[in-house]
């Protein structure tokens, strides 16, 4: 095992009895036959049921949609985009050299895929009580906040909550527009502006689908929104 390796169980807090599968999950299909979508395929489901039991645990008085809407946040690209770039995972992303100069380390939806590849090496490795561990250390700040007021909106998928954020304002909905599309068209990234005119904001966002893409525009411009209302709160007390 490579130093950036044993770095990366460091920081996972999970030591691997078989070294391969680390290896394995970090493995772009650029790189090698023997690469990672078959474990990201594993970890995604894995990532589910882990999530859902956490907030089942974590928010009892929670009905079912508000459980699969907090859900839906702690798995969406963007928060294990966030996990991969804390576990440091754009220096050890094994690409090709095409790849890798096409910036694919610094990509969101393949540092997404290895997070969820690395839940699924975890699984094969040491069993569902090994991998719930994992995805609760990676996931333990997030939920935490979760449960604070100043993220109840994510109770709601993100363009619902900006459009009924506006409309009490009494603003015009947020338009969005496709900016770039990158990829071949079996494996696309969509990237997508939201715009509220009247408030001079734009916030873009990426993603797999422009469904997702719009989701996490409109996110990104929700989390704007809602900071400055506390910072200005906060100038006020």
């Amino acid at each position: 095992m490579t130093p950036q390796l044993a770095h990366l169980e460091q920081l996972l807090g999970y030591r691997f009895t078989d070294a391969s599968l680390l290896t394995r999950a970090v493995t772009h299909r650029s790189f090698s036959a023997d690469h990672n979508e078959r474990l990201e395929f594993l970890g995604d489901a894995v990532l589910s049921l882990a999530a859902s039991s956490l907030l089942y645990q974590r928010f009892g008085a929670s009905d079912e949609g508000d459980l699969t809407r907090i859900r839906a946040h702690l798995v969406r690209e963007e928060s294990l985009h966030r996990l991969a770039l804390a576990l440091e995972l754009p220096k050890v992303l094994r690409l090709s050299e095409g790849e890798a100069k096409g910036g694919g380390a610094q990509r969101p939806s393949m540092l997404a895929d290895a997070v969820e590849a690395l839940i699924g090496a975890t699984f094969v490795d040491g069993g569902f009580p090994a991998a719930l561990a994992l995805v609760q250390r990676l996931l333990a700040d997030v939920i935490a906040e979760s449960g604070n007021s100043g993220s109840a909106h994510w109770a709601k998928d993100a363009k619902t909550a900006l459009q009924e954020l506006l409309q009490g304002r009494r603003l015009a909905v947020p338009t969005y527009r496709i900016t770039e599309t990158r990829g071949q068209a079996h494996d696309q990234t969509f990237e997508v502006e939201c715009a509220v005119p009247a408030l001079n904001l734009a916030k873009r966002g990426e993603g797999r689908s422009r469904r997702i893409a719009e989701q996490e525009a409109a996110r990104r411009l929700l989390d704007e929104l809602i900071a400055r209302d506390k910072s200005s709160t906060d100038l006020r007390v």
